[in-house]
């Protein structure tokens, strides 16, 4: 369903992305935000399901910067390298980057934007500093906490895990408190990556209330 295309940023740097179209004419397009593994086969598929949901997707490989076409999977080894690649985060950088996904879809139609992980937080930087955005979304963004007193300009949607080791519950209240204008959802039970099912972390119920609110508010905000 998808194809490798390439994405060309403010500053000229050139980096790869996946993108998926739906088989009939789309309705809307998404930029989907990756975790710390790349746009893996994880990443790809959530662009498949998009597109099979009537939306363009495309996931820009926002580690180009460091490593071209770098991907991993869930493994501790394969967490442990993929870490080093979010040490210290060149966050313009990597909004550039987001910005020439969002220019590359604009045509589509109105454009939203779904990350995961440190994908969430890129999300919901983008939500306050990026143009040509309709709505975004974030999945247990880590560092979302750090920008809540950044206004998002467009309807936020934000869904957090109550046992995320990495995000303490009182981090979501501080951005509650900080952000009465974005809806937050917390799942009980649910760990970090509760909504990737190639990790250990998986729930399935989670996933689901968090994916039919996740296409539910799209539709809301991302119609014509």
């Amino acid at each position: 369903m998808g194809q490798q295309i390439t994405l060309t940023a403010s500053d000229g740097f050139q980096l790869g992305a996946y993108r998926a179209d739906p088989a009939a004419p789309p309705k809307a397009a998404l930029v989907v935000i990756q975790e710390i593994f790349g746009v893996n086969h994880h990443i790809r598929n959530v662009c498949d399901r998009f597109a099979a949901q009537g939306y363009v997707a495309v996931a820009p490989a926002i580690f180009d910067r460091i490593e071209r076409n770098f991907q991993s999977g869930y493994s501790p080894d394969e967490v442990t390298i993929a870490r080093k690649f979010v040490a210290n985060p060149d966050w313009p950088a990597m909004l550039r980057d987001v910005q020439a996904a969002i220019e590359s879809v604009k045509d589509i139609g109105p454009v939203g934007i779904v990350g995961f992980c440190l994908g969430g937080s890129v999300a919901y930087a983008a939500s306050t500093k990026l143009n040509g955005l309709r709505a975004a979304v974030g999945y247990y963004g880590g560092a979302i906490v750090r920008f809540a007193d950044d206004k998002p300009t467009v309807p936020t949607l934000l869904h957090f895990g109550e046992k995320d080791a990495g995000i303490p519950l009182s981090d979501v209240d501080t951005i509650r408190a900080k952000r009465l204008d974005v809806e937050i959802h917390v799942y009980p039970g649910a760990q970090h990556g509760f909504s990737c099912d190639e990790r250990a972390s998986y729930d399935k119920a989670s996933a689901d209330i968090a994916w039919q609110r996740t296409l539910a508010f799209f539709a809301k905000h991302l119609a014509p």
